[in-house]
């Protein structure tokens, strides 16, 4: 299972939201790209990126900060927030991005998603956040009636090449991860599934091992990070040796 550090930028800044609150906003640096590099010097295989004034305006203001950050690192990066076009997708791509996340336009577009999947093999992922089951959109400000597990299974046959499901619920909070939740979507996708939100200790991190041979494959933690609550190298050495204790949890497609 990979471990991805996040870094969500908010006016040039690593930040974390509380449950997607705008208004509860805690600022951890203003240097995201030192941040970048050392979480690859720490031993990250991937970067997760969020544009959370994308998300919340559709605005690219953070972009001269992601362009920076994929000159300076060797790992993948891919990002979510306000990629709600086929034209904004391939711009993200064409500025060193691994693979761009989408979220509101996954339910608003998916035909969309069909043909940027089809035209950027493996590049292409799609984000489901979730509060009560129900798919929230644009920067998690607007509710929707439609299942989480609905829409997953809606992605099945499409080429993303995974999907991220993030429980608002949880997410910031460091009390957990929804495993009922993570286990729900792993069940109803056929394509591989990163888990997002309520990271808040290595035990987290290791619970969602059990959930890897229903596909969950990864895991973006963010807060617990900064706080210094999981040491990622920790981490990662933790989960490195329990994948060997018990050859039952098979082998990761991120690993």
């Amino acid at each position: 299972m990979q471990v991805i550090p996040a870094i969500d930028l908010l006016d040039g800044q690593c930040v974390r939201l509380h449950q997607g609150d705008y208004d509860q906003v805690t600022r951890f640096s203003d240097d995201p790209v030192a941040q970048a590099l050392s979480w690859q010097e720490q031993g990250a295989q991937r970067l997760h990126l969020v544009d959370l004034d994308g998300a919340r305006t559709g605005q690219p203001v953070n972009d001269p900060v992601l362009k920076a950050i994929t000159a300076a690192l060797n790992i993948p990066v891919q990002l979510g927030g306000g990629v709600r076009s086929a034209a904004r997708a391939k711009d993200l791509l064409a500025c060193g991005l691994d693979r761009v996340i989408l979220g509101t336009v996954a339910l608003e577009q998916p035909k969309l998603v069909d043909q940027l999947a089809a035209d950027h093999p493996g590049q292409i992922v799609v984000g489901i956040d979730a509060r009560d089951g129900k798919v929230a959109t644009r920067g998690w400000l607007e509710a929707s009636s439609t299942e989480a597990t609905a829409l997953a299974q809606r992605f099945g046959a499409s080429g993303i090449a995974a999907i991220i499901s993030t429980d608002i619920a949880t997410d910031g909070t460091l009390a957990g991860p929804n495993l009922a939740a993570l286990r729900a979507m792993a069940m109803a996708s056929s394509v591989p599934v990163i888990a997002s939100g309520g990271i808040g200790n290595l035990e987290h991190l290791l619970s969602l091992l059990a959930l890897g041979p229903l596909g969950v494959e990864g895991v973006i933690v963010g807060r617990a990070l900064y706080d210094g609550r999981v040491d990622l190298a920790e981490a990662l050495q933790a989960i490195g040796s329990a994948r060997l204790q018990d050859p039952l949890l098979g082998s990761s497609a991120f690993a």
